[in-house]
């Protein structure tokens, strides 16, 4: 009798455990590549037609004061890292571009992720999840792939088409189509263990294209005043949009949407212009677009789905950041932290639970020593307070983001109190992760300032 007393106690007690491995969140995030704040008919547009992600923040939580690095890299590699990137000098798109003559040198950007960096891929399949990455990476080249980080299925590409090569066919294929393919079929192989899904998108990075349907229905559709509503934009965001729909269509085809954490986030405020100068969407009433730390340039849409978990139809304006996704991703997942590793995000778990929790953060940090869509920077948010850096001339921009969204009414000769605090915070934040700094430029030519260089950025090891 004992001996069938403790086995029928170890059986209970296996049983409880895989009840409880079956009942861990399955996590599912999304990324569009330089989706403006503004691009979407959650947040207003009257243009564009994404009614999947719109449905998605009725089911559950959109942020108002989300925000992102300022270019795609950086974001990623802050997403992936829970860390700010200047620790990591990808400040820049990998590789970046060099302006030879412009009044400053730029650091040289970091050509990928460390591997030393744990990623909540590799936390999270460390505590036994099914891991999956499909669609552009941008964080290091061979040995610092997707799945050299953590991801143990993975597909790397990007292009809003699909080379024959890839899809095997013999038309060419949508991007975002094919990337829902592959996601789907993740999720449906999932069969019972929990999964860490992540789709990144191209859509809607130039250059610009869609399916011949869409560009005609976008085409015929009356404009919105005061937005570009340029049908191949609209075209395929929409078909981003489709592919959003599809993968929730999944997960609750599987019965999986009360275990379930969709997130769906941007890489960087919208890229208002083509390199051609042909003006391609808006962030207004932002100010500024990608490459520049106005709010046009970090302030991106975010939205949070879990069915029963998440409450429906809710909004926070809480400022959060991209960061902030890798602890809240390995702490829903029970994963286990690497000690040593500097933590810059904060979970979010509670947040998304009560909209009206609190986080221990009042402040957020960016570094832009670059030239992309403005002149090197850095810039804090402390509170409704921001403060921008500029380092060509040394001029400080402050703004009450609460009464100044767009950023039009520079308080920082009326406020040199707050400015100069600001600034003296920003800069122990710099010397706390070892940001790097630009320099002046023997070469400046202000006839020549703008022109971009030619060859390697590695070369400016040579002049630095």
């Amino acid at each position: 009798m004992k001996s069938l007393a403790l086995s029928l106690l170890f059986l209970g007690l296996l049983g409880s455990h895989a009840a409880a491995a079956s009942t861990k969140p399955n996590l599912i995030a999304i990324l569009a590549d330089d989706l403006g704040w503004a691009d979407l008919s959650a947040y207003g547009n009257k243009y564009n037609e994404t009614p999947n992600i719109d449905r998605l923040a009725q089911q559950g939580m959109r942020f108002t004061q989300a925000y992102s690095g300022p270019v795609c890299s950086p974001t990623r590699a802050n997403l992936q890292s829970g860390q700010d990137q200047a620790r990591f000098g990808i400040t820049q798109h990998i590789p970046g571009h060099r302006r030879p003559y412009a009044k400053m040198i730029d650091p040289v950007v970091a050509s990928h992720l460390p591997l030393e960096v744990e990623t909540f891929a590799e936390q999270i399949g460390a505590a036994g999840y099914r891991t999956g990455y499909f669609g552009k990476w941008h964080l290091g080249g061979a040995g610092f792939s997707p799945t050299d980080q953590g991801w143990q299925t993975a597909l790397e590409i990007q292009g809003n088409t699909v080379p024959l090569a890839v899809s095997g066919g013999t038309e060419p294929r949508r991007m975002a189509e094919f990337l829902t393919e592959k996601a789907v079929a993740f999720i449906e192989s999932a069969k019972g263990q929990p999964f860490l899904l992540q789709v990144s998108h191209y859509a809607v990075h130039i250059p610009l294209s869609t399916t011949p349907a869409l560009l005609k229905k976008y085409q015929d559709r009356k404009p919105m005043p005061g937005y570009p509503s340029n049908p191949q934009y609209a075209g395929l965001l929409e078909e981003l949009d489709q592919s959003v729909g599809k993968i929730v269509e999944t997960v609750d085809r599987l019965g999986l949407g009360e275990n379930t954490l969709i997130v769906f986030i941007s890489d960087n405020g919208g890229l208002e212009h083509e390199q051609s100068g042909r003006v391609v969407t808006s962030n207004q009433p932002l100010r500024g677009e990608k490459g520049c730390l106005y709010e046009g340039g970090i302030r991106t849409p975010a939205v949070v789905r879990w069915t029963g978990k998440v409450p429906a139809k809710t909004t926070s304006d809480t400022p959060i950041i991209t960061m902030d996704w890798h602890p809240t991703l390995t702490a829903l997942a029970g994963a286990s932290a690497k000690k040593s590793q500097p933590k810059d995000g904060v979970s979010l778990a509670s947040l998304i639970m009560n909209p009206r929790a609190s986080l221990s953060r009042d402040t957020l940090t960016w570094h832009l020593p670059h030239y992309h869509h403005s002149t090197p920077a850095s810039a804090i948010r402390r509170g409704d307070w921001k403060l921008i850096e500029f380092f060509e001339d040394g001029r400080l921009e402050l703004y009450n983001l609460a009464n100044d969204l767009g950023e039009k009414n520079n308080l920082a000769r009326r406020e040199p109190a707050r400015a100069k605090e600001l600034q003296a915070a920003l800069a122990t934040w710099r010397q706390k992760v070892g940001a790097q700094m630009p320099v002046p430029n023997p070469q400046y030519d202000p006839a020549r300032a703008s022109e971009l260089g030619k060859g390697a950025p590695s070369s400016r090891k040579k002049a630095l």
